[in-house]
């Protein structure tokens, strides 16, 4: 195994296994659909809205990375929904869905021997797909035990955790 190889090893588990962090799987298992939209303690946000917030932060991430007429988006509104949406059954659904397929693709993304990890982005400032796989990695892991401490605080975890 080459460095590359195991590089592109240890990305893969950053992005996908629980070493340092829960997986987002283990994270939204289970939760309860009638407290989706139910503020915690002391925070302005919702479940769900903490949820898209991590699915858009990684659409963006992969929209770098992939699209050459990638645009910026607004920091922090564009990162965030609407403070005032009430998500459904069907939008927490989507946020799920959404967030698992574009990981996924980042996953393919490393995973490809092509993929040159360390290129600078050409329509970028600097950063390369690496510091970009990073960046996905650590805000996802940061946010997911944000949730999970969430869940705890709002008393949303099963009795069979």
């Amino acid at each position: 195994m080459t460095n590359e190889d195991i590089l592109r090893k240890n990305l893969v588990e950053l992005l996908t296994k629980s070493h340092a962090h829960m997986v987002f799987e283990d994270a939204v298992k289970d939760f309860p659909m009638n407290k989706i939209n139910t503020h915690f303690t002391n925070e302005s946000y919702s479940p769900w809205a903490l949820l898209e917030h991590i699915r858009i932060t990684q659409m963006d991430i992969l929209d770098f990375i992939k699209n050459k007429n990638y645009k910026y988006i607004k920091w922090p509104d564009e990162y965030w929904p609407k403070k005032n949406k009430v998500a459904t059954p069907t939008d927490w659904k989507k946020t799920i869905n959404g967030f698992k397929k574009d990981l996924n693709e980042l996953v393919k993304i490393v995973k490809n021997k092509k993929t040159n990890l360390y290129a600078t982005i050409p329509w970028g400032e600097g950063q390369t797909i690496l510091r970009e796989i990073i960046t996905v990695g650590d805000h996802n892991a940061y946010h997911i035990g944000e949730f999970a401490i969430m869940r705890q605080a709002m008393g949303t975890w099963s009795k069979k955790r």
